[in-house]
């Protein structure tokens, strides 16, 4: 069966656009346990309050090549008290050729920030339980949605701006 390229991203210039990862590491790593041992001691029953916060960045390094770093920071508290905090920024090294500026935007702020969160959902989870602390697993993230907004809310800013 012949390959039908028709759905295929192409360049302005026709040719067909290309996509490639080149490497995926961790780029920095944190884990803080402020109110260890006592904090083990504490409670009977493990139902801490679970904070997320997520972003992202991009640079370019080199022709067509760009590196998307997702920045993960999850806190848990018992009360007051904070039993962890871990901190993951997990990169990426991508090729990105051939595409336009809303497609290069759309690739950097949410395709690639996806390939990423399950890298980092696992580390995440390896710090917590080898921290002591029961398995944390991070539930999935719909990075389209959260580009929208941005972009959204990034419209609305200028549109803003612009009326004043």
């Amino acid at each position: 069966m012949a390959e039908d390229s028709t759905n295929q991203p192409t360049s302005e210039q026709g040719q067909q656009a290309q996509f490639a990862i080149q490497k995926i590491y961790v780029k920095d790593l944190s884990f803080e346990t402020p109110n260890s041992p006592h904090i083990f001691n504490q409670a009977q029953e493990w139902k801490p309050e679970l904070n997320l916060q997520l972003s992202n960045e991009n640079q370019r390094i080199a022709d067509n090549i760009h590196e998307v770093v997702l920045s993960l920071t999850v806190t848990a508290k018992l009360g007051d008290q904070t039993a962890f905090l871990a901190e993951v920024h997990q990169a990426g090294i991508f090729m990105l050729n051939g595409y336009n500026d809303e497609s290069m935007g759309s690739l950097l702020g949410s395709y690639c920030p996806n390939i990423l969160f399950p890298f980092a959902r696992e580390v995440v989870a390896d710090l917590v339980t080898k921290g002591g602390f029961p398995p944390l697993l991070l539930a999935p993230i719909n990075f389209d949605a959260l580009y929208a907004q941005q972009q959204q809310q990034r419209q609305s800013a200028e549109a803003a701006e612009v009326r004043h």
